[in-house]
């Protein structure tokens, strides 16, 4: 019986958890977008990583 009463209660919480999971899930893609589209940028102007070769004699 216990495992009918739990059960009813359960799909609400994970609807609840869904639903933050899936908004977290969004914003993070959203952000490593947005860093992937820096780092492509910047390679294409040759200002990404530095060489070593400056500075040294």
């Amino acid at each position: 019986m216990d495992r009918k009463t739990t059960g009813k209660t359960q799909p609400k919480k994970d609807a609840g958890r869904d639903a933050r999971l899936k908004a977290a899930l969004k914003a993070n893609m959203a952000r490593r977008k947005e860093q992937a589209r820096a780092r492509a940028g910047q390679d294409a102007h040759g200002t990404g990583r530095d060489t070593g070769k400056e500075g040294q004699g």
